[in-house]
């Protein structure tokens, strides 16, 4: 009974903590599965966490995607997709062969130095080069397929592409569910036993994350975005932090 009334509790705590976290992550246009796969991880080892995830973070990025469709750059689209796709592929199918300490330690690593290298680089006034888009989204494709996030990677070419936030926000959408759709496949293969185990969990983490998207889409409009990509940036940098703790006591 006692066992029961723990997973309850944190099936509720989970629940909440998406809904929060799709609420911010509509108008900073990245960062759910960054703070959401720590939650998750509290319930399952990490390789079936980056995948339920993934298949929550698609149906919020679809959610995403209907209710700003209006406002997507489809060149942008055209510039990304295809390395997106590409990265997030070779990037799952590596995923499946990396032992689950190495894949917490290399997940920490990168969710710290990302957004210092984000935030160094605002402060020098650096801009990459477009010619290097196929790189960013390559990089952001296979980090998206290795441990499910893409995001901040994303938003470090994206973000200056695209000034205009309703058009961020909704390229950000569809280019995020491009590569959930072609990560998702190679996890049911290799892990489809585990993920099903999880389908209860992961509905009522995706309606969790669709009622979020209502709500993140009023705050797109009505507050400035620089600030919460500056406060998912902190989360980030916290659930960095997380996973290193974590591969260290395993």
């Amino acid at each position: 009974m006692m066992f029961g009334i723990v997973i309850m509790d944190d099936l509720i705590l989970v629940s909440i903590g998406a809904f929060l976290v799709a609420v911010l992550t509509v108008p900073a246009g990245f960062g759910l599965s960054t703070m959401l796969t720590p939650l998750v991880l509290l319930l399952m080892g990490p390789h079936e966490a980056v995948a339920v995830v993934a298949i929550v973070h698609g149906a919020h990025n679809g959610g995403k995607y209907l209710a700003l469709k209006k406002y997507v750059n489809f060149d942008a689209c055209r510039k990304y997709g295809i390395w997106l796709v590409f990265g997030s592929i070779i990037g799952a199918l590596l995923q499946n062969q990396v032992p689950e300490t190495p894949l917490l330690a290399i997940i920490g690593i990168f969710l710290i130095i990302l957004p210092l290298l984000t935030m160094s680089e605002r402060w020098m006034g650096y801009k990459i080069p477009e010619a290097n888009d196929r790189i960013g989204g390559f990089s952001s494709g296979f980090m998206g397929g290795l441990s499910g996030h893409q995001g901040a990677l994303r938003a470090m070419f994206l973000s200056r592409r695209l000034p205009d936030k309703m058009a961020y926000a909704a390229t950000a959408s569809i280019l995020a569910l491009c590569v959930d759709l072609s990560r998702i496949p190679v996890y049911l293969i290799y892990r489809n036993e585990e993920i099903l185990q999880q389908l209860t969990l992961t509905c009522i983490l995706i309606i969790s994350a669709l009622l979020g998207v209502n709500i993140g889409k009023l705050w797109l409009k009505n507050l400035k975005v620089e600030w919460i990509q500056r406060g998912v940036m902190l989360g980030i940098i916290g659930s960095g932090f997380f996973y290193l703790y974590e591969a260290i006591i395993i």
